[in-house]
């Protein structure tokens, strides 16, 4: 979502998530993305990097991952207001996370390995199996989380992958953890969106307020990019450019 895209909102991302849940009604659920990329090694940060120097005190002293304060980043201001409206829960994954509200949300976040946080235990493979909807507002196939999942279904354990580290906390203490998770790349999700709404139609377009919105089935856009990636990616899944 982008709230800056729809234009002047009155009542900003409050309007916005009490809109979302007006229409999915006491028998849906809403979910976010609520990524916070910061909470990782900084031997893997870029724009900006940072010195090699600084690596050790920063992986000694950043905070660890905690679902309930640790902030979004990168995902706009409605999906960060959206992580901690009441009852919202949250997953574990320190840079992954996904938040729900709504029936199901235990359901959906039951699991989310550190290893494979878009695969098939993920919370994206759950909402895959519920037949799930994503609704784009203001925001493009360029931010379509969902498509991580396809990433993972087209490649699997072909697909590159790079070593990791995060804070997080194991009974209350904070412990730095390494991990090997898969190298995601959405650099062509938008060239994949086009092809998807060339050539299926099952996709909704509505205008949201001065932008555009797009309502469309899970289960549709994945089995679609599956295909799409498989095509246009090399065996590592790694995007072959225009």
């Amino acid at each position: 979502s982008s709230l800056s895209a729809m234009g002047w909102v009155c009542g900003g991302p409050v309007a916005v998530i009490e809109a979302l849940l007006r229409a999915v009604g006491d028998l849906g659920t809403v979910v976010m993305p609520a990524h916070s990329a910061d909470v990782s090694d900084p031997s893997s940060w870029e724009h900006p990097a940072v010195p090699s120097d600084w690596w050790p005190p920063i992986r000694e002293s950043m905070p660890p991952y905690d679902p309930r304060v640790t902030p979004t980043l990168g995902m706009g201001v409605i999906a960060e207001n959206f992580r901690s409206w009441p009852g919202v829960l949250r997953s574990n994954h320190p840079t992954s996370s996904l938040a729900t509200l709504g029936p199901r949300a235990s359901e959906i976040l039951t699991e989310q390995p550190l290893d494979d946080p878009q695969g098939e235990l993920s919370p994206l493979a759950r909402l895959y199996q519920l037949a799930g909807q994503v609704v784009l507002l203001g925001a493009g196939f360029g931010s379509n989380t969902s498509l991580h999942l396809a990433e993972r279904r087209a490649f699997g354990d072909r697909q590159s992958r790079y070593q990791s580290g995060s804070p997080i906390l194991i009974e209350g203490l904070r412990a730095w953890v390494q991990y090997e998770e898969p190298d995601v790349d959405e650099t062509d999700f938008e060239r994949l969106g086009s092809a998807f709404l060339k050539e299926l139609s099952s996709v909704s377009k509505a205008r949201v307020g001065a932008g555009n919105g797009m309502l469309m089935p899970q289960v549709d856009l994945i089995d679609f990019g599956v295909q799409w990636l498989i095509k246009n990616r090399d065996e590592l899944g790694r995007p072959l450019g225009e």
